[in-house]
């Protein structure tokens, strides 16, 4: 048994075959594309997010920074006021004891 195809029936048979086959490519092609452009989408989205976060710390920062002076004191401040009271304090101590003894000999 032999089978016989006219050449014009295998070129139509091949043709309709490629024509099918570009067909799912194209189909599948611009399914793959739709999802890619999906998920680009969805991490613009994240990336928006998370830059909405990130400016609102910058901000908070900043306003961190600007009460930061208000509320801190260095340490070499505190020890020259420290010093300053603690040297006030000793000028008392001394008037007082030279008031004792002022009233000690009177």
């Amino acid at each position: 048994m032999t089978v016989q195809i006219e050449f014009w029936q295998l070129l139509s048979s091949l043709g309709g075959l490629l024509v099918a086959f570009l067909g799912f490519a194209y189909g599948a092609g611009r399914l793959l594309l739709s999802q890619v452009e999906d998920r680009l989408d969805q991490r613009f989205k994240a990336v928006e997010a998370a830059a909405g976060a990130v400016q609102q710390l910058e901000r908070d920062f900043l306003a961190w920074k600007a009460e930061l002076p208000i509320q801190y004191v260095r340490r070499e401040d505190y020890v020259r006021n420290q010093t300053v009271i603690e040297a006030k304090l000793d000028a008392l101590a001394v008037r007082i004891d030279n008031m004792k003894l002022r009233e000690g000999k009177a």
